[in-house]
């Protein structure tokens, strides 16, 4: 009878382990081993387009360098609300925005490409079957229809900014360095580095209303990003030729914003020229990052319950002249874009402080500009 009831215990034992090695075999296979990230880049001299790479979100790991399709100077990118379509700027003196769908072979198929009727397009976004764009160079922009099979419609609805400001070098004309949507898809949000303002466009019927102005930043500026929060009714502004750093309040009725806190990016005592790029908020909302190009650095903030912002410290990005960049899905890690130093280079990020560890990995690329998950 003991032998029995031993025979049937180690038989109990044996499907049981199967069982388990199964369902660990199986929630491994449904979970992505690599994430896609896209780059755009600065075409010539090494680089011919749009590329993709491989993720590691274990490691850090970036590998497995893909051209994806052939443009010139997709120095901006976003991916549509599906992922199904990718749209990237052209960022030339006759500048263009292009919709790309992928193949079968996971590569990029041309659908259909056409004017931004404006000089050297910098910025694009793409919302609820819209694609804004902003004119670096000649000061305008404005939004297109996606169509159903995510053609771009050839005419827009476009704005036109006038006017300078205090830093004569930078800011005799307009320059529109930023187009995006709000979360609601109510406003389009358009920065001009060149008259020191963010600007509020109400979007109805797939047209552009009149501007009113969100927020004026201060002469010689030079705002140049935003990002929301991703709970909260706050925003942060980052500006280029001060390498300053804004908080501010969003009314969602009217568009307009109401200073919170502003506060350099740079650390104390950096005397030397400087102009930050990018900024982006963490996924929890509790710290926001911008790259300072000169002090080759990402600036970390805390973000205090009222808005206010904390200077915790400036990371080195191991590069020259950080872009873009962007942090992982999940938080963990923050990839930055180095334009000058053809490099990419990855940090782990801390979720309890904010800090970043750069992981040694990096991978090597002709001028990379734009980081997309």
């Amino acid at each position: 009878m003991r032998s029995t009831l031993l025979s049937l215990l180690s038989v109990l034992i044996i499907m049981s382990s199967c069982s388990s090695n199964k369902e660990q075999s199986t929630s491994e296979s449904t979970s992505p081993s690599t994430l896609d990230l896209l780059v755009g880049t600065y075409t010539g001299d090494g680089s011919d387009g749009i590329y993709q790479l491989q993720f590691d979100p274990t490691t850090g790991e970036l590998s497995d360098r893909v051209l994806l399709a052939t443009s010139s100077n997709p120095s901006f990118l976003a991916v549509g609300d599906s992922s199904k379509y990718i749209f990237s700027v052209s960022e030339d003196e006759e500048g263009s925005i292009s919709s790309w769908k992928r193949n079968e072979q996971g590569k990029l198929d041309l659908i259909n490409s056409v004017s931004t009727y404006g000089k050297h397009p910098c910025f694009i976004d793409a919302n609820s079957g819209l694609v804004a764009v902003a004119n670096y160079s000649s000061g305008n922009g404005g939004i297109y229809t996606i169509g159903t099979n995510g053609q771009l419609s050839k005419g827009f609805s476009e704005f036109q900014h006038y006017g300078s400001s205090a830093n004569a070098e930078r800011q005799g004309e307009p320059h529109a360095h930023f187009s995006q949507f709000s979360k609601d898809g109510r406003f389009l949000y358009v920065i001009d580095l060149g008259i020191d303002q963010v600007l509020a466009y109400p979007v109805n019927n797939n047209r552009l209303g009149g501007a009113a102005t969100a927020l004026v930043a201060e002469a010689g500026d030079g705002p140049r990003h935003l990002e929301f929060h991703p709970t909260k009714d706050l925003v942060f502004i980052v500006t280029e030729l001060n390498s300053m750093i804004m908080s501010a309040s969003v009314d969602k009725e009217t568009g307009k914003f109401s200073l919170i806190d502003r506060k350099s990016t740079l650390p104390e005592g950096f005397t030397d020229a400087s102009y930050c790029a990018d900024i982006h908020v963490s996924p929890d909302g509790k710290f926001v990052y911008v790259s300072n190009r000169g002090d080759q650095s990402i600036a970390i903030f805390k973000i205090q319950e009222d808005g206010n912002l904390e200077l915790l410290g400036t990371e080195n990005v191991r590069g020259d002249w950080p872009r873009n960049f962007t942090i992982s899905p999940d938080g963990a890690f923050l990839l930055v874009a180095n334009q000058n130093s053809d490099n990419i280079t990855v940090f782990k990020r801390d979720a309890e402080t904010g800090l970043l560890e750069y992981t040694g990995n990096e991978f090597k690329m002709s001028h990379p500009v734009c980081l997309k998950f």
